[in-house]
């Protein structure tokens, strides 16, 4: 337990790139994405696929860039910039299946799913920087950070009925409802104090976040059974590597992004 509490307290300093946001936020993103997407290769290529790294390099990289040029576009030409950049990495991962020899289609897959998973669902985080309500990103990260703190340690305490013993044996159903509640709970406090006139969406965001943060965990989870690893890497003691630790956000940043772009705006926020 100390080893977790003493990693989580090393991850506090990644906050800071929330608080700078803009250009700051955008290149952290890009950094923790790269380094995600090497764990991801890593992780299929123990189960014996070999995705293609430098295609999902230069993937994550045309997401980057997107994101600094964002702010200058006209309204509907990003979303051209994402379908076109979709394109390109459909296209490359199946050329690269030329080799046929070497590759299997699994490996073209496995390179697609590896840049959306590690680069597209990160990429809105800085999307969400960038929407009308930049300051509902914090709950990305205290929705994802809140559940997962809140269900370890309700689970230790009361847990008895398993979740799902097969893809995560220590997770329990009463872990899962403490780590909803503590999502709610956080998201609920910050809204009430900093964000008054988003109150009631942060009481849903939380609900909501917490449960796909959850997904986003036993996701991971099942990942890493199939490919046989325990950890996706070990940067972070107690903690495995990037994608251990932030397994949940990739769920809970797409899913209030889409919240703020669809369900405000029809709510006339």
């Amino acid at each position: 337990m100390k080893t977790r509490i003493l990693s989580a307290c090393i991850m506090l300093p990644l906050l800071l790139l929330i608080y700078f946001g803009g250009r700051v936020l955008a290149a952290g993103v890009f950094i923790i994405s790269l380094m995600a997407f090497r764990e991801f290769c890593a992780c299929f290529e123990t189960a014996g696929r070999k995705p293609g790294r430098i295609i999902g390099y230069c993937g994550i990289l045309l997401l980057g860039v997107l994101g600094q040029l964002q702010p200058w576009m006209s309204f509907g030409t990003e979303s051209l910039f994402l379908l076109a950049g979709l394109f390109l990495l459909v296209a490359a991962s199946l050329i690269y299946l030329f080799d046929m020899e070497r590759l299997e289609p699994a490996d073209a897959f496995a390179t697609i799913a590896g840049v959306l998973y590690t680069g597209f669902f990160p990429y809105h985080v800085v999307l969400v920087d960038q929407s009308g309500a930049p300051v509902l990103i914090w709950l990305i990260f205290l929705s994802a950070f809140g559940s997962d703190i809140f269900a370890y340690f309700t689970g230790m305490a009361i847990g008895r009925h398993k979740l799902c013993p097969k893809i995560s044996p220590k997770k329990t159903v009463e872990g899962c409802i403490g780590g909803l509640a503590g999502a709610v709970l956080l998201c609920g406090l910050f809204g009430w104090f900093f964000a008054r006139s988003y109150f009631p969406h942060c009481l849903v965001l939380g609900l909501a976040a917490g449960a796909f943060s959850q997904l986003g965990d036993l996701s991971a989870s099942v990942l890493k059974r199939k490919a046989g690893v325990k950890d996706f890497g070990n940067l972070i003691p107690g903690h495995g590597g990037i994608l251990d630790r932030f397994d949940s956000v990739l769920f809970t940043a797409p899913l209030i992004y889409y919240y703020i772009a669809i369900v405000l705006p029809l709510l006339g926020q």
